[in-house]
């Protein structure tokens, strides 16, 4: 299997058939008709693409490549910065790039990417406008805010503010519907299982599906919670260090923050996770550190119902064989 590196870019994707210095590069246009071409110059069956993971830049490649039966891997580009640095990389060019990328795919063998569906492809993008509106409505009501100070509020500046914010705030919500309902019809069962668990609700629910692409992506809680950077850092080096220290936080950012309002919201109504709170707590942990581990149970039990197929019951506790 030949490992080919691509380095890609808005306009453009730069193709390394090699790691080797020598080795052809070639430059194609990141459209519909420049990745055909692409596909022409390799084969399924002797070809291994591998590529950073750069949001929408490399969805179009991503999906044609696949859709051609060529094996795609999508890294995270931390893991190909950090692998740049243990090869003492210090000249960046685009073709160096894509021969890096090659080079990191002979060595790591990264697993193949699996391509979303279409209904998970959706609510991604819902879900991303959902966010872009909700920052977009904090920062209009902050500049509301500020100007509310000044000596003198001009009423047109007023009126236009306050229009936004109710405009803001109606798409918000229409979105919000939106996204509940094809979550609802897509992934009715999921859905059902996960808001049985008390502390998610349906928004979190439909980020959690989509993040995990229906719960597809992970073996196991332990992954999710590594993806998600809610798992603890560890350093140990002989007898003078040992240190767990914060979270890697990895992984979506915003997700992880509404797992950690979701978390506060189930200390009062989430049995197991009110115990796992308190216990953390008498033992002198500090209180966000008794959160975190909170959210990370909500994950577990996310995944727990789905890949049991069961409902959650608060409370419930399995009888030990005599």
């Amino acid at each position: 299997m030949t490992y080919v590196g691509i380095d890609v870019s808005k306009a453009t994707f730069v193709a390394a058939y090699s790691s080797a210095k020598t080795s052809r590069t070639k430059t194609f246009k990141n459209t519909v008709k420049g990745v055909h071409e692409f596909i022409q110059t390799i084969s399924a069956a002797e070809h291994h693409c591998v590529l950073e993971a750069t949001g929408n830049y490399s969805a179009l490649l991503v999906y044609l490549l696949s859709e051609a039966g060529i094996t795609v891997s999508l890294e995270n580009p931390l893991k190909i910065k950090n692998f740049a640095r243990v090869m003492l990389t210090v000249t960046k060019t685009d073709e160096i790039d894509a021969r890096l990328i090659a080079l990191y795919g002979e060595k790591m063998q990264p697993a193949p990417y699996k391509l979303r569906s279409d209904s998970i492809l959706i609510l991604k993008q819902k879900r991303t406008v959902l966010r872009q509106l909700k920052k977009q409505l904090v920062a209009t009501r902050n500049l509301k805010g500020s100007m509310e100070v000044l000596p003198r509020f001009d009423p047109e500046c007023r009126k236009t503010i306050e229009k936004t914010i109710i405009f803001l705030e109606k798409q918000i919500k229409a979105m919000e519907e939106k996204l509940a309902s094809l979550a609802q019809s897509e992934y009715k069962r999921q859905m059902d299982l996960l808001t049985s668990i008390k502390g998610i609700g349906v928004t979190l629910a439909a980020a959690l599906i989509v993040a995990t692409g229906g719960f597809t992506y992970f073996d196991n809680a332990k992954q999710l919670t590594r993806y998600l950077g809610l798992s603890p850092t560890y350093q140990q080096s002989g007898t003078s260090v040992n240190v767990k220290g914060h979270i890697n936080r990895n992984g979506d950012s915003h997700l992880r923050s509404q797992l950690y309002v979701a978390a506060f919201s189930s200390l009062r109504c989430n049995t197991e996770c009110k115990a796992c709170f308190d216990r953390l707590r008498s033992n002198g942990k500090p209180g966000k550190v008794a959160v975190i581990a909170v959210a990370n149970k909500l994950v577990r039990q996310a995944f727990a119902v789905v890949t049991q197929e069961k409902p959650y019951v608060d409370g419930f506790k399995s009888a030990k064989p005599k």
